[in-house]
């Protein structure tokens, strides 16, 4: 120890007393790994330690000449041989059971040879756990041969108990790497958790679940399968079609509600093991995490983390997307709310109608909307609004297409893919070239009144939400549809006469203050039908309401559309011509007197006056010119009736 320390110069400036103690410490950890042992309960697994012990002790005295001619062997403690030098079980069988009974050295002569078997003890209890032994020519020393075996048996189980030690230190080792890993996986998990339940963005916990994945085993391919459609920009995020797969593993799993694995071969012709994982929360479960990995690079501890993180990121997943929907519920009855409100503001049903696929297609993202009406008249469906110029106004049979299958069931449509479907032709998507659908009933009082359809050109483009969402927005559109219909059949009845269909004075009298507003000039015609009090006193009143019905509808298919014809009082009829001279003003008046002469049964005959304002008058009101029409008519009347005069 002195002349280590001369020698050593770095040792020369360490004291004595802590050489003393690391040296009294080295001692006591080579001594604890020397008092390691086994007992009889190892018996039943040492026998390649017993292999190992002999292979190394013949390696070592390999080439010694103490040995030429010897034969050995060693036997278990059963007396079965373990290894041996060409020997069989009954050549050495009386020998090696002598020495287990015995408990010590055996030497037993043959015809030309001499067995020598020495009983190999345990360290601590000395307990026989295999014999040692050696068959030799029998003129060789029987004292030196003896003690040779003896020497031989002590070094086979010096080399026994290295293989020993060392499958004791690298089994610590190996417990020791594990319980790092095993913590490291620990503190993994517990991140993880953390993360995980801190986000409340669907798409974000997917991303944590695929990077911590990645981390732990980079040359894993991962997946995952989602059963909702669940849109993702994340090409590892993918639908899981359960119709028709039931034997796959990924759909089995997600069945079953437990994580599933079996041993494939890879692409590159590697032994892998392809593991199913369901991503389950309390409500059910919502996809399954598809991964392989090589077998050799997996223990049970990595799939029991891989179920654990599965566990964790499926309630994560579940938390945020309850968040999400509940951020979304209460979006939608903000939007609901606010497009009902507004949708109540006009009570034009052209407005209703437009202003409906503005927002529908705005909420929705689509890029096209027919909303259609059941037509009264022709009891077919009528494009109320639309933005393709192509289906604007356009009729349909009630049976046809979408609107006609969601007229007859009175039931949504979700449609992720209009080319693959194939059974109904429609042709909003042929001319649009859309591929995704979401179409809902307009419901009025217990009837399909009309139909909603959203498309767009890429597949499975509409998600459930935008179908359950346009089903609540539909029944409000509807409504409100209903009510603007409604409010517009009250203000025609309103201003229209209830006997002849014409509109009623005051209209007349609004609608012309309006058009002098903003025309440069315009005509009106007052018609009255002359000695009508004679005609109900000679036929009756009944014929006269028919008769003045008659000049109404002679006068209403005379007229222009633009024109608008009123019942002034009576049987005085007005007529307002925007924009007519009162030249024009006058032919038109002639037509229709002409025609009154010619058509009506009984006949009867009308006189008409004409009047004109234009812009550049000195007085311009509904009074004067009604007035004047008046004062025209007045000497129609006197100059002895069936005439049109200008005032």
């Amino acid at each position: 120890m002195a002349k280590q320390s001369r020698d050593n110069p770095m040792i020369n400036t360490i004291p004595n007393s802590v050489l003393s103690t690391l040296y009294e410490e080295s001692k006591e950890q080579m001594s604890w790994l020397e008092q390691l042992d086994i007992t009889e309960h190892d018996y039943s697994y040492i026998e390649p330690f017993i292999q190992k012990g002999y292979a190394d002790w013949k390696q070592e005295v390999h080439g010694l000449p103490e040995l030429t001619g010897a034969r050995w062997f060693v036997a278990n403690h059963l007396g079965d041989i373990v290894e041996s030098d060409g020997l069989v079980q009954s050549e050495v069988s009386e020998a090696v059971t002598a020495c287990i009974q015995e408990l010590n050295v055996v030497v037993m002569p043959l015809e030309q040879y001499r067995i020598v078997a020495v009983p190999v003890l345990t360290r601590s209890k000395e307990q026989l756990f295999a014999v040692w032994g050696c068959v030799m020519p029998e003129d060789a020393n029987a004292a030196a041969s003896s003690v040779w075996v003896k020497a031989a048996a002590y070094h086979f189980r010096t080399c026994f108990y290295k293989k020993v030690e060392g499958w004791f230190v690298l089994d610590l080792l190996n417990i020791q790497r594990q319980a790092k890993r095993e913590e490291h996986r620990r503190s993994i998990l517990f991140q993880v958790v953390q993360k995980l339940h801190g986000k409340i963005d669907v798409d974000s916990i997917l991303t944590e679940v695929f990077e911590r994945i990645a981390g732990m085993y980079p040359e894993a391919k991962v997946e995952l399968l989602m059963s909702q459609d669940h849109l993702s920009r994340d090409p590892r995020v993918k639908p899981l079609i359960l119709h028709g797969e039931q034997d796959h593993v990924c759909v089995r799993a997600f069945m079953e509600g437990s994580m599933l694995r079996k041993e494939v071969w890879g692409d590159e012709g590697k032994p892998c093991i392809e593991i199913a994982v369901p991503l389950v929360g309390k409500q059910g479960a919502y996809g399954v995490f598809h991964l392989l990995l090589e077998r050799d690079k997996v223990e049970e501890v990595d799939l029991q983390l891989i179920s654990m993180l599965a566990d964790t990121a499926g309630t994560a997943f579940e938390n945020a997307k309850l968040y999400e929907q509940s951020n979304l519920l209460i979006s939608e009855l903000r939007l609901i709310n606010e497009l009902t409100k507004r949708l109540n503001q006009s009570l034009r049903p052209k407005e209703v109608f437009k202003f409906a696929t503005e927002e529908l297609l705005s909420i929705f993202k689509a890029e096209y909307c027919c909303i259609s009406q059941i037509s009264k008249d022709s009891e077919c469906f009528k494009i109320m609004s639309s933005n393709i110029p192509a289906m604007s106004k356009a009729f349909f049979p009630k049976d046809y297409g979408f609107s006609g299958l969601i007229y007859s069931t009175q039931e949504p449509i979700i449609l992720s893919d209009y080319q693959a479907y194939g059974k109904i032709s429609s042709r909003m998507m042929e001319e649009t070239g859309s591929r995704a659908l979401i179409a809902a009933p307009l419901i009025v009082r217990g009837e399909v009144n009309g139909v909603i359809m959203l498309s767009h050109r890429e597949e499975r483009f509409f998600s459930y939400e935008n179908y359950k969402l346009l089903q609540v927005l539909a029944s409000h559109i509807g409504l409100a549809i209903a009510n603007a219909s409604l409010h517009a059949e009250v203000r025609r009845m309103a201003n229209r006469d209830m006997l002849t269909g014409l509109y009623a004075r005051h209209y007349l009298d609004d609608t012309i203050q309006e058009f002098q507003k903003k025309d440069a000039n315009g005509s009106l015609i007052v018609v009255d039908i002359d000695q009508f009090k004679g005609v109900n006193d000679t036929y009756g009143h009944q014929t006269g309401d028919q008769i003045l019905k008659q000049v109404c509808s002679i006068i209403t298919s005379t007229i222009r559309k633009t024109d608008i014809a009123a019942r002034w009082g009576g049987e005085e009829l007005a007529l307002y011509l925007p924009g007519a001279s009162i030249e024009h003003g006058r032919q038109i008046a002639e037509m229709i007197r002409l025609r009154v002469e010619q058509e009506t049964k009984p006949c009867v005959t009308v006189s008409c006056g004409i009047a004109e304002w234009k812009r550049d008058d000195d007085k311009i009101s509904v009074e004067s010119l009604f007035y004047q029409a008046d004062m025209a008519l007045y000497k129609a009347k006197n100059n002895g009736r069936n005439q049109s005069q200008i005032g």
